[in-house]
């Protein structure tokens, strides 16, 4: 029987996935085979080392020490794509709110309480005018999921929609409207745009690039749209941009201290995922992508292991993480014919500093084999399905 331990409170609709007579979870596990977490911090949490697998129910991994999970050979897996409904309806929201002046206005109407609040209603809304989207030109960076997804829908509200990632996948190509323009440059398309909603990852590449530079190319009085991640746009330039009026409006996901008294930014409570129907759908996907890698050793949505998929054929299952490096499979397959195990099928994969491989074997794997795997130099994790 495999135990899950839950870290948070996981959708009941996702533990329904776990089969009761071969699945034990609880919060107070010990000993887990895998871990179900949302938005606890596990970087000071001891790995146990039974522990093969973390499922995040959520697209962001910042609370889970990634590289001393990589060094130990347990895979970390999050939920792209699950929560992306739930995001694109509030970057919609985002943008009507940066465009219609409706936050301020709000804002102001319940300052009026005790006075004659339908006169006053009437002479001052002028002062909350703000321009329809209808027409305009929207930026969108980073056509992932989420980026696809408002995409389209933008179009579909009549927008001027084009589209920059460099990186694009062939599935979000697919699922894309024909009418997103494709832009050459992120330059260009920052340069052009009414409005520019931001859907990167975060990384060194990433972190900031939402500078002066940047801002310097904008129209003057654009909307920035930011529910990725805060660490996108550099604080300082933004509110040097928002004071001369470089950028008009910024909504973002992310509040700071810094930015949330200031004008013309509506600091939203990080609520991008915070639907029933959006931790329903992390859930049942963590929990599945869990179920596959135990029973299978099948790898989907992983952020430190490659992608690695493979119908079970044989009698038996080898699967096997190691640090990328030459000559490993060269060292594991003579191994097998020395034990006179016959390989039904395999594969091999790997993604920066580390490599996975899936070994469907007729005969022979017991832990005495695992034991001569595990002693190859730069073998993190192996284990018998």
């Amino acid at each position: 029987m495999y135990k899950i331990q839950t870290l948070n409170k996981i959708s009941a609709k996702g533990l329904e996935q776990l089969n009761h007579d071969r699945y034990e979870y609880a919060s107070e596990i010990i000993n887990p085979d895998a871990i179900l977490v949302r938005s606890q911090d596990m970087h000071s949490m001891e790995l146990p080392s039974t522990l093969k697998a973390i499922a995040r129910a959520g697209a962001g991994v910042n609370n889970i020490p990634i590289d001393k999970c990589s060094s130990k050979g347990i895979v970390v897996f999050n939920t792209p794509g699950a929560n992306a409904n739930a995001v694109k309806e509030l970057v919609l929201l985002a943008i009507l709110l940066s465009s219609r002046r409706i936050y301020p206005g709000i804002s102001w109407v319940k300052s009026l309480a005790g006075g004659d609040v339908k006169a006053l209603v009437e002479k001052h809304k002028s002062a909350y005018v703000g321009p329809e989207i209808k027409g305009k030109r929207l930026g969108v960076i980073g056509l992932g999921a989420i980026g696809v997804m408002v995409a389209n829908d933008a179009v579909g509200l009549g927008m001027d929609v084009w589209g920059y990632d460099p990186y694009i996948s062939v599935e979000s190509a697919w699922g894309m409207s024909r009418s997103v323009k494709k832009s050459t440059s992120l330059d260009s398309l920052i340069a052009e745009s009414d409005y520019i909603t931001i859907h990167t990852p975060l990384n060194k590449d990433t972190r900031e690039m939402m500078n002066a530079g940047k801002f310097g190319m904008m129209k003057k009085g654009a909307r920035l749209i930011n529910f990725a991640r805060g660490e996108l746009v550099n604080h300082a330039d933004l509110k040097e941009a928002l004071s001369n009026g470089t950028v008009s409006f910024y909504v973002t996901d992310f509040p700071t201290d810094d930015i949330i008294t200031l004008d013309n930014v509506i600091p939203v409570p990080h609520l991008g995922a915070s639907t029933p129907e959006s931790e329903e759908n992390c859930a049942i996907m963590a929990v599945n992508q869990l179920v596959d890698f135990l029973e299978s050793g099948n790898i989907h949505n992983s952020v430190n292991f490659p992608e690695c998929v493979l119908p079970f054929y044989g009698k038996k299952r080898l699967v096997i993480a190691n640090r990328n490096v030459p000559n490993m499979i060269g060292q594991i397959t003579p191994l097998l014919a020395e034990h006179k195990i016959n390989i039904a099928d395999m594969l091999n994969k790997s993604r920066g500093d580390y490599a996975y491989n899936i070994i469907d074997v007729d005969n022979g794997a017991d832990e005495a084999v695992l034991g001569k795997i595990m002693g190859i130099e730069g073998v993190l994790m192996a284990r018998v399905i």
